[in-house]
């Protein structure tokens, strides 16, 4: 967790999309009713951007960002909307995900960058994302729904890493995600397809690519039924993808481009996985190595970190902790900061010391949001959400520990809540503070045989065999020649 000044990320929509009445979709070509303008559009991404950027951060590598730039602009020059002002950006983010914003605005994370092994197969997933700009996707779902605070536009890839916290974090945020249909999914594929294919890449290796997503979507454990998802099952999409494509090929006919040796030398040395500098999880302890901090994490709860906030929760969704960076030059300031961010109504305060540190404690309820002109309903534990707060002073910044249950869970959560506070502490151990991120190491096979002889002749641990077979997109026993260019893990 990279934290930085904390900004309110969240951007209030205001007002109601303007009416920009019928008209012809640039991708179907169809003639629709739009609630949202092209200039709308742009206003989101403009706005949106900066709270991407606060959330996850930008990874910084010039030359793999020079890459997507070409791609992206390359590709954005034959779509539907050459008009678009497209801009693209590498996430600091190890979810293996991709995704796009009104007005032209496409990121990848790092771990995406990191799972495909050739260009063929980001050039695919490239035009899924743009795709979802050009079909106006989020105008057509604006005519049934919202956009959310942020205005994303949920066209991820695959992120099952994250879907675990949603729920329990929207509630104190705010957050609203969008999901598209898996109709606009489906259509999406079919534009990346079609994009993919005139800059000039086998869109095979895209249909490839879901056969990856499926392999982490069954590792994760949290692949979940077709008919539920609003993504299409990953192996459902290798099939249609791969149709789609060998129909495109035959009917024009060239030389299409895979470029594996060239992507993999430009991914050489990026981060995989979670970096220690933004914070990690081990042994029930969350630990920033640069801001030299911990705190314990409740034995079995769920938990997401990301560069202004780490979030945790029990699996039954009844308590949920954040803790970020509050405003604020003083432990009173950062309480009033809070109390009218969240819109608290507070029953307890008071200062204490924990560890050493200065700190404030505050328990409170959340305000009930009413309608103008109508009163507010009787407060009972079944309709209120009760919150327990900490505030800490350390290392120059001031943090905020929130835990958050309804009325009728609150107290059996507060000595956990309490735990967890109390067990802010200064991280001293040099092996936590000196800690360095796994990288991607592109390796050449030295002896033909199975991709695991190729790893275990690098010395690759048993225990990272399943993770380094998803990295390189093929299966433990697939056949490598001498020579090929492969993927490891070190430092």
């Amino acid at each position: 967790m990279k934290i930085k000044l904390f900004t309110h990320i969240l951007f209030g929509m205001g007002t109601m999309w303007l009416l920009s009445g019928c008209s012809k979709n640039p991708v179907t070509g169809k003639k629709e009713l739009i609630f949202m303008s092209q200039e709308k559009e742009l206003a989101i991404g403009a706005e949106s951007h900066p709270s991407v950027v606060a959330t996850m951060g930008i990874y910084d590598d010039k030359n793999l960002q020079a890459f997507i730039n070409e791609k992206g602009k390359a590709m954005g020059s034959i779509s539907h909307r050459p008009d678009i002002p497209y801009q693209f950006f590498i996430v600091d983010s190890p979810v293996v995900n991709a995704f796009a914003v009104p007005g032209g605005y496409v990121y990848f994370t790092r771990g995406i960058m990191a799972h495909f092994n050739n260009e063929a197969e980001f050039a695919g997933v490239l035009g899924h994302e743009i795709g979802h700009i050009t079909a106006r996707h989020s105008a057509r779902q604006q005519t049934t729904q919202i956009l959310g605070q942020v205005g994303l536009m949920a066209g991820m890839v695959l992120s099952p890493q994250i879907r675990g916290m949603a729920d329990q974090a929207q509630q104190v945020v705010g957050t609203l995600l969008l999901s598209y249909s898996r109709e606009h999914e489906t259509e999406s594929d079919g534009i990346g397809v079609q994009y993919s294919s005139k800059i000039g890449y086998d869109a095979h290796e895209m249909a490839h690519f879901f056969g990856t997503l499926k392999k982490l979507s069954d590792k994760s454990g949290q692949s979940i039924p077709t008919f539920q998802s609003t993504h299409p099952d990953p192996g459902d999409r290798m099939t249609k993808v791969d149709g789609l494509a060998t129909a495109y090929q035959k009917e024009h006919p060239a030389n299409y481009e895979v470029n594996r040796n060239q992507y993999l030398q430009r991914i050489e040395g990026i981060v995989y996985g979670n970096d220690p500098k933004q914070g990690f999880v081990e042994n029930g302890q969350f630990y920033h190595p640069e801001l030299r901090f911990q705190f314990p994490v409740p034995s079995g709860w769920q938990y997401e970190n990301s560069p202004i906030q780490f979030q945790m929760a029990s699996k039954d969704g009844k308590a949920m902790m954040l803790f970020t960076l509050a405003e604020g030059k003083s432990l009173d300031e950062a309480a009033q900061s809070v109390v009218k961010g969240y819109n608290l109504q507070v029953s307890e305060n008071n200062k204490t010391t924990i560890n050493g540190n200065p700190a404030l404690v505050m328990v409170s309820t959340i305000a009930q949001q009413t309608q103008e002109g109508q009163q507010p309903a009787a407060q009972t534990e079944a309709n209120t959400t009760k919150v327990a707060t900490w505030l800490i002073q350390y290392g120059g910044n001031i943090y905020a520990i929130h835990g958050v249950a309804g009325g009728a869970d609150f107290n059996g959560n507060v000595a956990q809540f309490k735990n967890v506070a109390q067990g802010f502490k200064a991280v001293t151990n040099s092996n936590i503070l000196n800690r360095k991120p796994e990288r991607i190491r592109i390796k050449t096979v030295q002896r033909s045989g199975t991709l695991k002889d190729a790893l275990k002749a690098y010395n690759m641990p048993e225990s990272k065999m399943a993770d380094l077979s998803i990295l390189n997109g093929m299966d433990l026993d697939a056949k490598v020649e001498k020579g090929m260019l492969f993927k490891t893990l070190g430092e």
